[in-house]
């Protein structure tokens, strides 16, 4: 198999390809937005204390979790139509990537808010605070210094599970990928461009993250200048020795 730089240089700029790339960057964007929003309603469903709630959401995770996402993707463009309900390509490939990685938020949003000391909430409902003002001004902040790292990983990992809605014909990069090769007959060059356009997505959101991570990592308030106060001390040993003198 020969390999031609001019039809690679072709494939990775020519605008059927790009129209793929940005097709699965606003996919990603989207279903992890509603992903992340059914996530945190799932979270606070698991951790009520209304029996009901909690069985529903254990049920969710469990049966999302636990069938691939392929299979899911399938049976909502596929099995939905014959129980009346028709959803196009765009609708399916969205509803399956967002009801999929709601289950996973899910977790996510949980294991942040149960790492934060429970100090914190008996010290918020000292203080009077009501269980909002609880979540919004004690819990959540530094929830979040948790949730902010398994979040990154699984929107890095939504830009690469969005090819899987080729299967439905969804007209994402991989799809287009695929057509290229079969229109030109170039299946290494094709494939080789779509995986530089994946790497590259992926360490832009890598990066994207760092700085995320970074600003979360930060104090909430401002922290004093123990150094500088040390510096200002003056030392009893140095000034026991120069009453001496």
């Amino acid at each position: 198999m020969s390999w031609s730089w001019d039809h690679f240089m072709q494939f990775l700029f020519s605008p059927y390809m790009l129209n793929g790339v940005w097709t699965t960057i606003w996919l990603s964007i989207v279903a992890m937005v509603i992903g992340c929003s059914l996530g945190v309603m799932l979270a606070f469903m698991k951790m009520s204390k209304t029996w009901i709630f909690r069985q529903i959401a254990n049920t969710y995770i469990w049966v999302w979790r636990g069938t691939p996402l392929l299979v899911q993707m399938v049976i909502i463009y596929t099995v939905l139509p014959k129980i009346g309900i028709k959803l196009g390509v765009v609708e399916s490939a969205i509803i399956a990537l967002s009801l999929h990685e709601a289950a996973y938020f899910a977790e996510i949003v949980r294991s942040g808010i149960l790492s934060v000391n429970k100090g914190q909430e008996d010290a918020s409902l000292a203080l009077g605070m009501t269980w909002p003002q609880r979540m919004r001004y004690v819990i959540i902040p530094q929830a979040t210094r948790v949730i902010i790292p398994p979040l990154g990983n699984q929107f890095n990992l939504m830009i690469k599970t969005t090819s899987l809605a080729s299967v439905i014909s969804m007209e994402e990069l991989f799809r287009r990928t695929q057509q290229l090769a079969q229109l030109e007959f170039k299946v290494l060059e094709a494939y080789m461009c779509a995986a530089c356009w994946y790497l590259l997505m992926t360490t832009v959101w890598g990066l994207i993250q760092k700085r995320l991570e970074a600003h979360y990592d930060r104090p909430f308030g401002p922290v004093a200048d123990t150094t500088s106060a040390a510096a200002k001390k003056p030392d009893p040993v140095l000034t026991g020795q120069a009453a001496q003198v």
